[in-house]
């Protein structure tokens, strides 16, 4: 069944190329599609294009869809999930069912099922942010005493601790929530009623719609809000690039510091596999692939733009393609946050790093200050030190006393703690929440 569709057959090649993984990918809109079918019916029958009976036997219909989600299929002859959910209203509840498509298209339909999928999405992903936050604190706060060497061009820099590493990918990920609560406030916002983009005759309610699925304000403009189609996927395909950038280089420090070479960390055995010919092997494998995949999340902003770059304002089919890199994107991300938590969780770290002399550079910088400190001019004290190194007359003073703000000694992770309570406490999930309940519950 095809909403559209009048007396002309449709050639099996074209269909099959014109539809492509969109039924796939549809059923997991079917929640959100029933979601807003809900809100526009309960809005239709107080404008009169519904009546009260027809809106209760509508609702419970669509209620018992809804709690029986996870069996839902769109058939083969069956275009969309928005034709399935029709087509199950009509074969239940005859013409009835046929009547709640007045006043919307399949157009502001989609916009929706979409907004609705990924604000349900965004909220699992900023669980996930902020339980590796909670992981990346708690292990900053433990090892806070622990030096690593810092390094700059890859050469031995300054000193520097596991509670600055650890923190400084804790406070990158409060950045990257900033971006994930903008991202949400454009996706929370209400296109239904918009139709094909150009309004309706009807003398909807869009203000009742908006409050009924728990959205912030609408899409105002009509024009505008079918503009906002992968606009608004590519905003939030942004925000979770920037996690999976943070993400991906946590991952690539990780494998990194647990080579032979460094030995910063280690990772447990069974979050490593070995090699077909070399028996000492154990390779960082969980990490090189969680490396791999958060660098492919963040091509699919660009992924979106190359589909969306030249088309003018109206909807086009092209926008169908979107899908296929986007909504993906949700569980491959959380998968990855929920895999460096679990690996980040078992790491060992190694208490003894600045032991070797190879780090005896690392305090060069604390020689230089503690000379300025005694009165010495800076330039004079970097030349007197540097001379020193060259000369192979340089002993290290490996006591370090770093106070300010951020430093080895002041880690300001209470600080850190308080910006992403902040920002996770802006999303205010609870509204959403009550609102949609209220819609299923009657």
């Amino acid at each position: 069944m095809k909403l559209w569709q009048k007396n002309t057959t449709v050639d099996s090649f074209v269909e099959s190329f014109t539809v492509g993984k969109d039924k796939e990918l549809d059923v997991y809109l079917a929640k959100a599609d029933i979601l807003g079918s809900m809100a526009h019916i309960t809005m239709l029958e107080s404008i009169g294009l519904l009546k009260a009976e027809e809106l209760e036997r509508l609702l419970s219909e669509l209620r018992h869809l809804f709690f029986n989600s996870d069996n839902f299929i769109i058939e083969d002859h069956v275009e969309d999930v928005h034709s399935q959910v029709e087509l199950m209203l009509t074969r239940k509840l005859g013409d009835i069912g046929k009547k709640i498509h007045s006043g919307r298209s399949r157009n502001d339909q989609v916009l929706v099922d979409l907004k609705l999928f990924t604000r349900e999405a965004l909220k699992e992903v900023v669980a996930g942010v902020e339980k590796l936050f909670d992981t990346l604190i708690t292990l900053s706060h433990k090892y806070k005493d622990v030096l690593l060497p810092g390094y700059t061009h890859f050469q031995v820099a300054m000193p520097s601790s596991f509670g600055l590493w650890f923190g400084a990918y804790a406070e990158s990920l409060v950045d990257d929530m900033r971006l994930i609560k903008a991202a949400y406030d454009i996706c929370n916002r209400n296109p239904l009623g918009s139709a094909a983009g150009y309004g309706s005759s009807f003398p909807l309610n869009r203000q009742m719609t908006t409050d009924l699925l728990g959205f912030d304000s609408m899409n105002y403009n009509v024009v505008y809000a079918q503009m906002g189609r992968g606009k608004m996927e590519k905003t939030v395909a942004t925000a979770l690039a920037g996690v999976a950038a943070t993400v991906s280089r946590l991952a690539m420090d990780a494998c990194l510091y647990s080579g032979q070479n460094f030995g910063f960390i280690k990772l447990p055995d069974e979050f490593t596999t070995g090699s077909s010919i070399m028996p000492h092997k154990k390779n960082p494998d969980v990490f090189e692939l969680t490396r791999a995949k958060c660098n492919r999340l963040q091509a699919v902003p660009q992924d979106i733009t190359m589909i969306l770059n030249n088309l003018p304002s109206g909807y086009f089919r092209d926008m169908q393609l979107i899908k296929e890199s986007y909504m993906p994107m949700f569980e491959d991300l959380t998968s990855c946050l929920d895999i460096t938590v679990m690996m980040l969780e078992n790491v060992s770290v190694n208490e003894d790093i600045l032991s070797d002399d190879k780090y005896n550079y690392l305090f060069s910088v604390e020689r230089v200050n503690e000379l300025v400190l005694q009165g010495t001019p800076f330039r004079e004290a970097y030349k007197q030190v540097g001379l020193d190194i060259e000369a192979g007359n340089f002993t290290p003073d490996t006591e370090v006393n770093h106070t300010h703000e951020g430093s080895i000694g002041n880690l300001c992770n209470d600080k850190i703690q308080e910006m992403m309570a902040s920002v996770v406490d802006s999303f205010n999930f609870e509204k959403v929440e009550t609102a949609i309940a209220s819609l299923l519950n009657g």
